[in-house]
């Protein structure tokens, strides 16, 4: 069986795991595609996981309990980490609320491994770039325990870094990431 470093070594980069926490409408998916075409033009092979896909799929046994967010978190986790065991640059982008669910999620990928990046907007600015309507629907009591109305989200306590979508631009909040990365990887 090969290991991680012949395969990092044959893709010529480490595999590494830049999980992006924040409000739904924060803005996690949207610098989350931005930095995946930005990696891939520079010849970087990566794979970005997104919580609606993930639902759709691998996790569409599961709610939003307590109980089904560890779980939900677990398994992304678990398959991000055969991710990064193949070298690649996998990016998460998931609300992920608390801190107990997102040290989870270290604690399985390494923390080595593990960048957490906190997408940072208010709620109000999350409610308005809302296309959906699930805040609209939450406050109408539609969707029980939604993260922000119904349930809480917990500020990470030391993320690697922060960017606030309501103050910098796309681009300035990737090279935010690129930067660090290049730094620190």
């Amino acid at each position: 069986m090969l290991n991680r470093i012949e395969k990092e070594k044959l893709l010529g980069q480490k595999g590494l795991v830049i999980w992006m926490t924040g409000l739904s409408g924060a803005g996690k998916t949207t610098i989350g595609v931005a930095l995946e075409n930005h990696l891939h033009n520079d010849g970087v092979l990566t794979q970005l996981l997104d919580g609606d896909i993930i639902r759709e799929g691998l996790n569409n046994n599961l709610g939003f309990s307590d109980d089904d967010r560890k779980e939900n978190i677990r398994r992304i986790a678990e398959t991000a980490k055969l991710f990064v065991n193949c070298g690649i640059i996998t990016i998460c982008c998931f609300v992920s609320p608390t801190n107990e669910i997102r040290n989870i999620a270290k604690k399985i990928i390494g923390e080595k491994d593990f960048i957490e990046v906190y997408i940072n907007a208010s709620l109000e600015t999350c409610e308005k770039r809302d296309v959906k309507g699930l805040y609209a629907k939450a406050r109408r009591g539609e969707i029980k325990d939604f993260t922000g109305i119904g349930s809480p989200y917990e500020i990470p306590l030391n993320p690697h870094l922060e960017i606030k979508t309501n103050e910098v631009t796309l681009e300035e909040g990737v090279k935010k990431i690129i930067d660090y990365i290049s730094k620190h990887n």
